[in-house]
């Protein structure tokens, strides 16, 4: 089938997030302009770069986290893990303005280094960023859509040793959750390795890492 999304899919539901999963969940703590912690999932997060680390969330509107991240000009990540998922759905609750979403699901605040925004204390990994580019999404026409893009620099990155396995983040044992389309999740528990063209090694197209 083809279709334009103007047109309509005439599908059950819009398939495009599921064609476009897993994604990494950005759990964003922020602080607002009063300095009171909010904490929400964003299913549209994801790095930019490595080169200087720089990774973007997506907000379908101005709601608190990206109002809260573009007047202190900083957020956190916090990696979502299997065991933190219940809490992670429940900071997807419509709270009002000011109210700590870190209290209403059960969870410990961790200090950061660089930024004042608390992290996710359980959290196998976070990392703290400072906004370098917000904007307003508009389409082709030019119309705004509403939504907004936030790219924050990492300026400072959480590990819990547990998850480190000779030297590397083992993302298996870290339990990392996605969203993908419609209600669905899902979890990490496998992983495969493979060279590319560009590596020093023996590398041939579905040989895997040689």
């Amino acid at each position: 089938m083809f279709y334009e999304p103007r047109s309509g899919h005439g599908l059950p539901h819009d398939p495009i997030k599921a064609i476009i999963a897993p994604r990494p969940i950005g759990w964003i703590s922020t602080l607002d302009a009063e300095g009171r912690p909010n904490l929400a999932p964003y299913s549209f997060f994801n790095m930019v770069q490595t080169r200087t680390p720089l990774c973007m969330f997506g907000s379908d509107g101005l709601k608190h986290t990206a109002a809260n991240a573009i007047a202190t000009g900083e957020f956190v990540f916090n990696l979502v893990s299997r065991p933190l998922f219940d809490a992670m759905n429940a900071t997807s609750a419509a709270l009002g303005q000011g109210v700590d979403e870190f209290e209403a699901a059960g969870l410990e605040k961790g200090p950061c280094h660089m930024v004042r925004a608390p992290r996710v204390a359980a959290s196998p990994a976070a990392l703290e960023c400072k906004v370098v580019h917000s904007m307003e999404l508009h389409t082709v026409d030019g119309t705004s859509t509403g939504g907004w893009l936030i790219v924050g620099q990492v300026v400072g990155v959480h590990i819990n040793e547990d998850y480190l396995t000779d030297g590397l983040f083992d993302t298996v044992k870290a339990q990392a959750v996605a969203r993908c389309g419609y209600r669905d999740y899902s979890q990490v528990t496998e992983m495969f390795a493979a060279l590319r063209p560009t590596d020093n090694g023996a590398y041939r197209p579905g040989g895997g890492d040689h």
